[in-house]
C-alpha cells in the first residue's frame, strides 16, 4: 500500500504527467494528403466541385488534405512518376502511367463512359479509304495525354509517316480543321463527335476508323501509403455522403476497370512523342538485334 508522502507527490505530479501527454498528442502533426486533380482542357472551376471532398476527407481521416490540379499531361506525370500526388482523379492516359511504371493502386472507377471509343475521321468527300491512305498527310489529335485524342489515334497510325501532326486545343477545332480542309483526317473521342457534329451537318464527316475502347476514368492512390492508411481513406470514401460521392465523381460500387491491355498500348506509343513534332512524323520505332523497339531517334526535318 502506498504511503500517504507517496499519494502526496502522486497527486502533485499525475495532472502534470497528464497535461503533457495531451501536449504531446496535440503537438503532433497530421499526416498530409495530396490529391491530384487533373484536366486537360481549361476549366475555370475545376477545384470548387472538389471543395466539399477535402474537407469531409480532411475530417474523415483525421489529415490536411490539398488539391492540386494538374493542366498538362507533362506536369500530371512528373507528379505520379515522383509519386508527390497521395491520390490522383485520373483519365485513362494517365492512369495508364501511374499503374504501369508509377505502381500506383486503383480504388474507384469515375463516373463517366467506360465503353469510349477514338475515332479517326475525314471529311465525306475525302478519297481516303483507310489509315494507310493517310500516309503522308496532314493528321490531327487533341491534346497530348488523352486517350481518346491522343494515345489511341497514335497507336492506330503506328507505321506511318505522316506530313505532320497538329495538336487541337478542343474537339471542335479538329472538326472546324477538318471543314476548312486544312488536315485530312482528325481524331476524337465518339462522344465529342456526337456532341459537336451537328454544328457542321450531320453528313459532313465519315468515320474512317474506330479506335477499341478505353477504361474508365479511376481513382489512384499512391504505393507510399501504408496499408492501414490507404484502408482508412478507402473506407472514408465509400461511407461518405451522396452529395461529396457526386461533387468528386467517384463510384463506390462499381467495379476498378482492368488496365492491363491499356498499359501495354501506352507503353508502346510513348516511345513515339519524340517524332510527333517534327515534319514529317515518323511513326516507326527501330529494332534492336534482340527485335525489341528502340526509344527512336529524332529524324531529319523541321520541328513545330
Amino acid at each position: 500500500m502506498l504511503s500517504r508522502r507517496a499519494l502526496f507527490f502522486a497527486s502533485l505530479f499525475l495532472p502534470i504527467l497528464l497535461k503533457g501527454c495531451r501536449s504531446a498528442q496535440e503537438d503532433e502533426p497530421l499526416s498530409k494528403l495530396v490529391i491530384g486533380i487533373v484536366s486537360y482542357g481549361a476549366h475555370e472551376n475545376l477545384l470548387d466541385k472538389f471543395e466539399r471532398f477535402r474537407d469531409y476527407l480532411a475530417t474523415a481521416t483525421q489529415s490536411v488534405v490539398e488539391l492540386e490540379p494538374a493542366f498538362n499531361e507533362l506536369n500530371a506525370v512528373e507528379q505520379v512518376q515522383r509519386q508527390i500526388w497521395s491520390m490522383v482523379f485520373a483519365p485513362p492516359g494517365l492512369a495508364a502511367i501511374a499503374i504501369g511504371s508509377a505502381q500506383y493502386i486503383p480504388l474507384f472507377a469515375l463516373q463517366g463512359n467506360n465503353k469510349e471509343r477514338s475515332l479517326l475521321l475525314v471529311r465525306q468527300d475525302s478519297p481516303i479509304q483507310n489509315l494507310s491512305e493517310l500516309a503522308n498527310q496532314v493528321v490531327a489529335l487533341g491534346e497530348p495525354g488523352s486517350a481518346t485524342g491522343y494515345y489511341l489515334p497514335l497507336y492506330d497510325l503506328y507505321g506511318l509517316t505522316l506530313q505532320e501532326i497538329r495538336f487541337a486545343p478542343t474537339p471542335r477545332t479538329i472538326l472546324e480543321w477538318l471543314d476548312q480542309g486544312t488536315i485530312a483526317a482528325g481524331a476524337l473521342s465518339e462522344q465529342e463527335f456526337q456532341q459537336y457534329r451537328g454544328e457542321f451537318g450531320v453528313s459532313k464527316f465519315r468515320i474512317l476508323h474506330e479506335s477499341r475502347t478505353v477504361p474508365a476514368s479511376v481513382v489512384l492512390i499512391a504505393p507510399s501509403i501504408d496499408r492501414n492508411r490507404q484502408y482508412q481513406i478507402e473506407t472514408a470514401m465509400r461511407k461518405a455522403p451522396s452529395s461529396v460521392i457526386g461533387d468528386a465523381g467517384y463510384i463506390p460500387e462499381a467495379e476498378v476497370p482492368n488496365y492491363d491491355q491499356f498499359i501495354k498500348l501506352v507503353a508502346k506509343v510513348r516511345p513515339l512523342e519524340a517524332r510527333v513534332k517534327q515534319k514529317p512524323a515518323v511513326l516507326t520505332m527501330e529494332q534492336t538485334p534482340d527485335g525489341l523497339p528502340a526509344t527512336p531517334q529524332p529524324t531529319s526535318g523541321n520541328a513545330n
